[in-house]
């Protein structure tokens, strides 16, 4: 089983047997609560459910406790809270044009829509093999982007509120919510052009939108507030100290920044540029999670990531700001900020490339131009997500499930955008096509090599450094597409 299992197994046990006051200072187990306070309160109900399966669960002694009922009710706690993401998926389709000529009901956009999100690959691995629960927290997101392209702004404002108290890796997308939300609702008329009308600006609107986050925060925090424990809580939240990238490193652009560091370092060694005995010890490739120092290139400090991520997403919030779009605007600077905060964050998870992928499903279905970029990102981001099951009897399960929803995404988009260009070029095609010989390598050839023992971290680095080069091709050409979409905007309406 996945470290996950044991890791809210401890927080069912945290929060069911002490006191509100200890669930951010308890460290018996090294998997301690670090997420935010409504996530802690989930789990705590959870607990009341979770005694009737087997009461040793919730013993916070009991470590690495994986008992039959234990692991039958974790398994069925998430299926039964994916109810939200199911009535999300419906939420949102609802707010996709339909209209699109379609046979059957196979080729309507909607339905192409609700498989792409209800059989995601990425989401059914991350939640149901290894186990999360990502399902309900993104339905909570998918609801609340519903309720703002559904024009019903204060829910949706409430709900992503919430969201962010449950889980704070969705601070990542936050900038699209707040200057669509200001934009939008906060300005209620624009000029001709389209360009802001200030009269509009209502207070009124910013006073319940503040209330709203406000009154949400207290709910959250209050309690910690008022028993001295905030800063605590915070230092839970954003453990700086876990180092740059996660034990495997995400797809980004610290992985590329890593190998390029290790090429460096080997190349200088061979011909003795660098003194062997002042190599850092902590090694970047050991698989762990922890501080390193780069060899050749700077070191890269959380700040430095912060202030990189920030200028990556500016270029789609001005976007959104100057030219919103409506709801299609919001959709592409949401995908925007959370591909920029993926390729640029401090110790970001693999997982975390879903947070751009489901939203850009919902672009998918709708221009062909964003179907061509969701199949490389989705392709690639899923892919970069197999170290995840790595137990010989879980390689021919995930293989399978990537090549069934791999076959249907590119077969649904072709066959709904069959009038129009193809949605992939010769060389994205030839790069999506390699990734099979990097499987065989990585999952056959590699493990009966002598090398196995000696570099077993070569597999992940591989898969990491490939899928980032796609991952990030897929970001730029987005951005791209998006400012060229303005600019085109801007010009028609001169």
């Amino acid at each position: 089983y996945s470290t996950d299992f044991e890791v809210h197994r401890n927080w069912l046990a945290i929060t069911h047997n002490l006191p509100l006051s200890q669930w951010y200072y308890e460290a018996t187990s090294e998997w301690t609560l670090d997420y935010p306070p409504f996530f802690a309160w989930f789990e705590y109900a959870l607990s009341h459910v979770a005694k009737y399966f087997d009461p040793k669960m919730l013993v916070i002694e009991n470590l690495n406790y994986t008992s039959r009922a234990t692991v039958l009710f974790q398994r069925f706690s998430v299926i039964f809270t994916d109810i939200l993401f199911i009535y999300a998926v419906r939420e949102c389709c609802r707010c996709v044009n339909g209209k699109r000529a379609a046979k059957d009901i196979l080729e309507k956009p909607t339905f192409i829509l609700a498989v792409l999100l209800l059989w995601n690959f990425g989401l059914l691995i991350v939640d149901h093999i290894h186990f999360q629960y990502n399902g309900f927290l993104f339905g909570l997101m998918l609801l609340s982007v519903a309720r703002l392209c559904q024009k019903r702004y204060l829910e949706g404002a409430l709900l992503f509120a919430v969201l962010l108290h449950f889980k704070h890796i969705y601070v990542y997308v936050a900038p699209a919510y707040g200057i669509y939300l200001l934009r939008s609702y906060c300005f209620t008329a624009n000029n001709a052009d389209g360009s802001l009308k200030w009269r509009s600006f209502s207070f009124l609107h910013v006073t319940l939108l503040g209330l709203i986050v406000c009154l949400v925060s207290a709910l959250s925090l209050g309690p910690f507030i008022v028993l001295g424990q905030l800063p605590q809580v915070i230092s839970r939240l954003f453990p700086f100290k876990r180092g740059l990238c996660h034990a495997y490193w995400a797809p980004n652009f610290w992985a590329l920044y890593n190998a390029m560091d290790k090429a460096l370092t080997i190349f200088g060694l061979k011909c003795n540029f660098l003194d062997p005995t002042k190599i850092p010890k902590a090694s970047m490739t050991g698989g762990l999670v922890q501080e390193f120092q780069h060899t050749v290139l700077p070191s890269v400090t959380p700040l430095a990531t912060l202030i990189c991520t920030f200028i990556s997403i500016l270029p789609s919030v001005f976007c959104l700001w100057f030219k919103p779009q409506g709801p299609r605007g919001f959709l592409q600077c949401l995908v925007l900020c959370a591909l920029s905060s993926f390729m640029f964050g401090w110790h970001v998870h693999e997982k975390a490339i879903l947070l751009a992928i489901l939203p850009l499903s919902l672009l998918s279905v709708q221009r062909a131009k964003d179907a061509g970029i969701y199949l490389i990102l989705t392709t690639t981001g899923h892919f970069s997500l197999f170290p995840l099951l790595f137990t010989p009897p879980e390689i021919p399960i995930k293989i399978l499930l990537m090549l069934l929803f791999t076959v249907y995404s590119f077969s649904s988009l072709k066959s709904l955008f069959r009038r129009e260009r193809p949605l992939l070029n010769w060389l994205e095609t030839i790069y999506l096509v390699q990734l099979v010989p990097l499987e065989i390598l990585c999952e056959i050839i590699f493990p009966l090599t002598p090398w196995k023992g000696h570099f077993p971290f070569i597999p992940l680095l591989l898969t990491s450094v490939y899928c980032a080069l796609g991952i990030t091709y897929a970001w730029l050409k987005l951005y791209v597409s998006v400012l060229t979409e303005r600019i085109s905007v801007r010009q028609k309406a001169e």
